[in-house]
């Protein structure tokens, strides 16, 4: 399987499927399609973790206060199903491989697995 779940206001998404080449990928834009449990336990299990799932620049992170509460694996995947926001992005899975957001060196090995 290749697929990139990204949110097409992201600037930051934007740019990185700029960069890489979409030929046999499916893009699921995140906002409009929501992801499943079964794709987000999908991602846990390549990542085997919720936490390096979860996007704490949201701004609803903030917003809630979450950032003084102290959140566990399950509370990670809750709110990640209740709200796109909560996904870092992208994630990538290509084959068995995942890639979770958009620092250069993450970016640069998912370019690397999508030419191979």
């Amino acid at each position: 399987m290749k697929k990139i779940y990204y949110l097409k206001n992201c600037d930051t998404c934007k740019r990185i499927i700029k960069e890489i080449d979409l030929n046999k990928v499916t893009l699921q834009e995140i906002k409009s399609e929501n992801i499943t449990e079964i794709q987000l336990e999908e991602m846990y299990a390549l990542s085997d973790s919720y936490e390096s799932l979860f996007s704490r620049r949201a701004q609803l992170y903030k917003s809630r206060g979450l950032k003084e509460m102290n959140l566990n694996e399950k509370d990670f995947k809750n709110l990640i199903l209740e709200n796109y926001t909560f996904l870092k992005r992208p994630v990538a899975i290509i084959d068995q491989e995942i890639f979770i957001g958009n620092s250069k060196k993450n970016i640069t090995a998912l370019i690397e697995a999508l030419e191979s």
